[in-house]
C-alpha cells in the first residue's frame, strides 16, 4: 500500500508540474526516507485518476500505523505538509519561474503562483470546498457570508501538546519571512510548502504570498521583510500604489493598526489583497467634495455601511497626498456629539482601513474606511464594535475583510445553527434551563433562540427553520457593519460626517 501511494503522489507531482520527470527517483527516495522504509517495489496502479486528498489520507494512515505520528488533526497536518514538501521546487526556483511568467504578464505570474499554492496543498482545496457560502441583498449592496470550515479547530491532543511544548521565539510570528520552509510544531502550523515572492514596495523589501485560507479569489498577503508592528501613515499609501502597479488586476488594503478594529496579527506590518471585487468596492458614491489644494482628485462619501471616503484621480502623487492629509486630520479629530474621541490620555483611537486599486478608467482609487477603537463603561468591547447581543454570531474584531462586506463566520456556527433549527422544528425540546448551562454549545445563542421561538414557534418545517436561522445571521451581519460606522446613517451622523469633511478643508 505504501509503495502504491508513493508512486501515485510522485506522479501527481509530475502531472501538476511541482516535480520534474527527471526527479522521479529522487522524490521517491525522499518519501521512502520519510516513512523510514528501506525498500521499494514498483507496483501497478491507476495513475489516471489521482485524488490528492485520498492519497494523502492513505499515507497519513500508514504513518499512524507505523507509529511515526499520533492520530490527531494537528499531527496529520504537520506530517502531510512534510510529505508535500518532498514534491516542491526550491524557493529560488519558484521565484525565477514567477518573474519569467511576469515578463509575459502580471496575470500569468500570479496565475502560475496561485496554482502552485493549490497544487502543493499549501491551499487545501478540499477543505475550502467545505466552507458554506451565500449572499444576501441589503440596503447598501450584496453582502458575502461564509461559515469557515476550512480552518480546523484544534483537537484536545493538539491543545495539550501546545501547552507543554517549549516556547520559542522563532519565527516571531506566522507572517515572518522565516516561516518559509518552517516545519511547524504543536503550537504553530507547518509552512514547508510555503514559497514567497520578494517584491519592492516604497524602496523596501516585502514578500508576496497567498493566504492558505483564501477567503476570496486570489486572497493574497504582502508582508514586511522586517517584523514590526502594523502602522498606517503616508508610506502606507505609497506601498499600496506600488503594489497595484505591480499587479494591476489586484486590490490591496491594510487592516487598521489599532486593536479591536484591526486584524488578528497587529505585530507584523502587512497588507491583504486579491482579485475579487468585494461588496464595498461596488458601492456608489452619494456625496461629492472638492479640496482647493487637490482639485484634480475626485472625493466622495461612499453609500456604504461603514464611514468611507473615496479618492479617485489620474495623478498618483495627488491622491496619495490627499489620503495622507485626511489620515492626519482623522488621527486628531474628536466630536463628542457622536462619541468620537481622538485619544484618551496618550492612547490613540482613530485610524483608517485603506483599500487601493485601479478603477475601470485606470484611475488610482483609495477607499478610506474611518475606524475608532474607543471603549467606555457602557461599551466595554468598543463603542464602534459589535454589541454584545451580536457576539454569538461574531465577537472577533471587525477587520478589513468584514468591513469590505465579506463576513468570515466561525466554523462552530454550522453545528450550532443545526441545533437551533432542531429546536425550531421541535426535534429538540425547547428547554431554557438546559440552554442556560454554559457547557451547552447553544448557551451563547439563548437570546437568538428566545427571539426565534417567540416569533415563529417550534413547529417549523426543516426548510422554514433553515430560512429563519439564516435570516437571523444575515440580519446580524448587517447590524455588525452598522455598529462599526463612526458616522451613523441618520441625520445626526450625516451632519457629523459633513463636519469632519469641513475640518479636512472640503
Amino acid at each position: 500500500m505504501l509503495y502504491e501511494s508513493i508512486k501515485k503522489l510522485v506522479q501527481y507531482g509530475i502531472n501538476t508540474g511541482l516535480t520534474p520527470e527527471s526527479e522521479r527517483i529522487y522524490t521517491t527516495n525522499l518519501l521512502l526516507d520519510l516513512f523510514k522504509e528501506n525498500n521499494y517495489e514498483d507496483t501497478d496502479c491507476d495513475l489516471d485518476n489521482i485524488v490528492l486528498e485520498d492519497v494523502l489520507a492513505d499515507l497519513l494512515n500508514e504513518a499512524v500505523a507505523r507509529g511515526i505520528i499520533e492520530d490527531s488533526i494537528g499531527y496529520r497536518d504537520l506530517f502531510d505538509t512534510k510529505i508535500m514538501n518532498c514534491l516542491m521546487p526550491r524557493p529560488a526556483q519558484v521565484q525565477d519561474a514567477f518573474w519569467k511568467k511576469y515578463e509575459e504578464s502580471p496575470e500569468k505570474a500570479t496565475a502560475f503562483y496561485y496554482k502552485l499554492s493549490q497544487d502543493s496543498d499549501y491551499i487545501r482545496r478540499y477543505r475550502i470546498k467545505k466552507d458554506r457560502k451565500w449572499t444576501v441583498d441589503t440596503e447598501y449592496g450584496t453582502l458575502d457570508i461564509t461559515i469557515n470550515l476550512s480552518k480546523p479547530e484544534k483537537d484536545p491532543k493538539a491543545i495539550l501538546a501546545a501547552k507543554n511544548a517549549p516556547q520559542t521565539a522563532y519565527p516571531k510570528c506566522m507572517l515572518c519571512k522565516e516561516c518559509v520552509g518552517f516545519s511547524g510544531n504543536a503550537a504553530r502550523p507547518a509552512r514547508q510548502t510555503l514559497r514567497t515572492i520578494p517584491i519592492i514596495l516604497n524602496n523596501e523589501v516585502w514578500h508576496f504570498q497567498f493566504s492558505p485560507y483564501v477567503y476570496f479569489e486570489n486572497h493574497c498577503i504582502a508582508l514586511s521583510d522586517e517584523h514590526r508592528p502594523m502602522h498606517i501613515d503616508a508610506d502606507t499609501f505609497e506601498r499600496m500604489f506600488d503594489f497595484v502597479e505591480l499587479f494591476p488586476d489586484y486590490f490591496i488594503g491594510s487592516n487598521a493598526d489599532l486593536p479591536i478594529v484591526g486584524g488578528s496579527i497587529l505585530s507584523h506590518d502587512h497588507y491583504q489583497g486579491g482579485s475579487k471585487v468585494l461588496p464595498e468596492m461596488s458601492a456608489p458614491s452619494k456625496k461629492f467634495f472638492t479640496h482647493s489644494s487637490f482639485e484634480n482628485v475626485k472625493v466622495s462619501i461612499v453609500d456604504w455601511y461603514n464611514s468611507v471616503i473615496r479618492l479617485e484621480g489620474k495623478d498618483r502623487k495627488e491622491v496619495k497626498e490627499l489620503a495622507a492629509h485626511i489620515l492626519k486630520c482623522w488621527r486628531e479629530y474628536s466630536d463628542k456629539n457622536v462619541d468620537i474621541s481622538a485619544k484618551t490620555r496618550n492612547e490613540p483611537h482613530n485610524t483608517v482601513t485603506p483599500i487601493a486599486r485601479f478603477n475601470d478608467e485606470n484611475h488610482y482609487v483609495i477607499d478610506m474606511i474611518l475606524r475608532n477603537n474607543r471603549t467606555d463603561k457602557a461599551h466595554p468591547f468598543g463603542i464602534f464594535h459589535p454589541t454584545e447581543d451580536l457576539h454569538n454570531i461574531k465577537k472577533e474584531g471587525i477587520g478589513i475583510i468584514e468591513a469590505l462586506g465579506l463576513f468570515i463566520l466561525p466554523g462552530r456556527l454550522a453545528s450550532e445553527a443545526h441545533g437551533i433549527r432542531d429546536i425550531l422544528t421541535g426535534k429538540t425540546p425547547l428547554d431554557f434551563k438546559a440552554l442556560s448551562d454554559e457547557s451547552n454549545p447553544l448557551s451563547k445563542h439563548i437570546g437568538m433562540i428566545a427571539q426565534l421561538t417567540n416569533d415563529f414557534g417550534t413547529s417549523l418545517t426543516d426548510e422554514e427553520a433553515a430560512t429563519r436561522v439564516t435570516d437571523y445571521i444575515n440580519d446580524a451581519c448587517v447590524r455588525i457593519l452598522d455598529c462599526t460606522a463612526v458616522f451613523k446613517h441618520d441625520e445626526k451622523g450625516e451632519q457629523a460626517f459633513d463636519r469632519f469633511m469641513t475640518y479636512c478643508g472640503f
